[in-house]
């Protein structure tokens, strides 16, 4: 398969991810959007290693990276979260006023 069906899949799900970061206000979506965001540059380093191979698997090893980058960004993420609902009763994005002056 030619790399540009996966580039352009990766370009969907990142404007996909994009919208769902800028147009949601509930918390727990917005994390969803940055993980389809962050899977998306997983298929673009993926592909990319795949089709230079000669450049061995620095590709694949970075999305590793990015895969822990992202289930410690879920871990922190989910547990402020669970904290502003504690206090709070709500995720709601326009009501979080907490680290306001």
């Amino acid at each position: 398969m030619p790399v540009s069906f996966f580039l352009v899949l990766s370009a969907l799900l990142f404007s996909i991810g994009i919208y769902g970061v800028l147009a949601r206000q509930h918390a727990v979506l917005v994390l969803l959007s940055i993980e389809l965001m962050l899977n998306a540059v997983n298929i673009n380093l993926v592909a990319f290693s795949a089709m230079l191979q000669e450049a061995g698997l620095g590709g694949q090893v970075f999305a590793l990276f990015v895969i822990a980058v992202a289930a410690a960004e879920v871990g922190v993420g989910l547990a402020i979260v669970i904290l502003i609902y504690r206090n709070r009763q709500s995720v709601d994005l326009d009501e979080l006023d907490l680290m306001k002056w």
